[in-house]
Parts: C-alpha cells; sequence; structure tokens
C-alpha cells in the first residue's frame, strides 16, 4: 500500500489489528492478501485527501468488514439486498437503507452508500430518525464501492445529484426524486424522511408479493426534486 510510509506507528499498529479480527472471521473464505488489501483500500477510501488519524481505522475495519460480506453475498446463488446510494451517504440513502431494516423488521438486508465521499451523517437526520425509535449515532459515510454494489438485488439512487452510477447488469433500479436533507432545516428533514419512507413501505410490498425481478415499470413524469432551504 503505497499510503503506508505516510501512516503513523498508532495507525499501522490499529491496521494490522483490524486485520488480523477480518481474517479470523473471514479466513476460511477470504485470503489474508485480499483481507489485507481491502482493508488498506478501505483507509484510504474513507481517508481521502485528508490525514489518516487514530480513529480512521476502527470505521475502516466496519468497511472493509462489510465488503467482504458483501462478497460473499454476491457468489451466493440469490440475494435479497437492497442498496441505497445518496450523494455523500450522509442523509438519503441513510434513511432508506435504515427504515426499509425497520419496516421490513429486519427481513431485508439493506445498505446505504455514497456516490461521492461524505464525512459524517448529517445531526438532523439522526435526529429526525430517532423519532422513529432508529439510532444512527453510529452511522458512518461510506463511499460506493464495487463488491457492495454487486452483491445488491435492488439498487436506488436517491435523486439526480448522486450522478451516473453504472448499474451491473441483472440488477432492479430505482431512482427516487426526493429533497436532500443534508444541511436543511429539520422541519424539511423531518419531510424528507416521511417522503422516503412512503417509498420504502411501497417498495417493501413490491418485494413481499415477490416481484422483485419483475422488469421496471415504464417511466412516468416524476416531480421535480425538492430542493431543502438554504
Amino acid at each position: 500500500m503505497s499510503v503506508g510510509a505516510e501512516l503513523s506507528p498508532v495507525v499501522l499498529r490499529h491496521i494490522e489489528r483490524f486485520i488480523d479480527k477480518l481474517c479470523a472471521e473471514f479466513g476460511e473464505v477470504h485470503s489474508r492478501e485480499t483481507i489485507d488489501g481491502l482493508m488498506r483500500d478501505s483507509v484510504q477510501r474513507l481517508a481521502g485527501d485528508a490525514q489518516v488519524d487514530d480513529f480512521v481505522p476502527v470505521l475502516a475495519h466496519r468497511f472493509a468488514r462489510e465488503r467482504l460480506k458483501a462478497l460473499v453475498r454476491a457468489g451466493a446463488i440469490e440475494s435479497g439486498d437492497v442498496l441505497f446510494i445518496g450523494l455523500g451517504d450522509t442523509g438519503r440513502g441513510q434513511m432508506g437503507a435504515a427504515l426499509l431494516m425497520l419496516r421490513s423488521e429486519g427481513r431485508v438486508t439493506a445498505h446505504s452508500a455514497g456516490s461521492t465521499l461524505g464525512t459524517t451523517v448529517d445531526p438532523a437526520v439522526v435526529e429526525v430518525m430517532s423519532e422513529l425509535g432508529v439510532d444512527l449515532a453510529e452511522a458512518y459515510a461510506k463511499p460506493l464501492s464495487a463488491e457492495v454494489l454487486e452483491a445488491a438485488t435492488v439498487i436506488v439512487t436517491m435523486g439526480r445529484s448522486v450522478g451516473t452510477i453504472e448499474i451491473p447488469d441483472g440488477k432492479r433500479h430505482e431512482d427516487w426524486r426526493v429533497g436532500d436533507p443534508t444541511e436543511a432545516p429539520v422541519d424539511e428533514v423531518r419531510r424528507v424522511r416521511d417522503d422516503v419512507d412512503r417509498r420504502v413501505r411501497a417498495l417493501l410490498a413490491d418485494l413481499d408479493t415477490g416481484h422483485a425481478d419483475d422488469p421496471p415499470p415504464p417511466k412516468t413524469e416524476a416531480s421535480p426534486e425538492s430542493q431543502p432551504a438554504a
């Protein structure tokens, strides 16, 4: 890993310790080389151009673990994962994934990711989700990775601002034009939450009736994406 020379001895020790933990969990499925590479790549992705501090390896461990689990799911015969892709994974995608897990009572596995590297989940998003009993206090922004994208059965992009996403063949894709709650007033964030919740319930009803693999319905004129107040 080229960035290794730039890391402090403390960070390097954290990374090696987390690699050992991942090997203990996934060593029968993935080689140490694969695990090592994913962990170090996760550190780079989460740090971006910023300095890698002592806390980044902790998040990188969670991110690498999710990617390794996604590799296992992608190799399964059937997967029911739903992936929500937001801009920086700081708001809409986090809402979608959490609400789908909530409304399905854990029957459907959901994940979120950002088309760009975000920072932390917006505090107002954490607040309005807590009103429904959903704790996002430990949630963190995750960049989109090929492993998670490939493991999903249904991919939901959260509006035009997400940009162009290359959807793998055979995946069901929906685009939800919802407002961006990041840095918006709490009332607007709450309105976006309710909009996402309504769409999540409709998606879950569709999945429960067994139509998840059906061709998507013809596109209709979408309402303009709402703009949160400055």
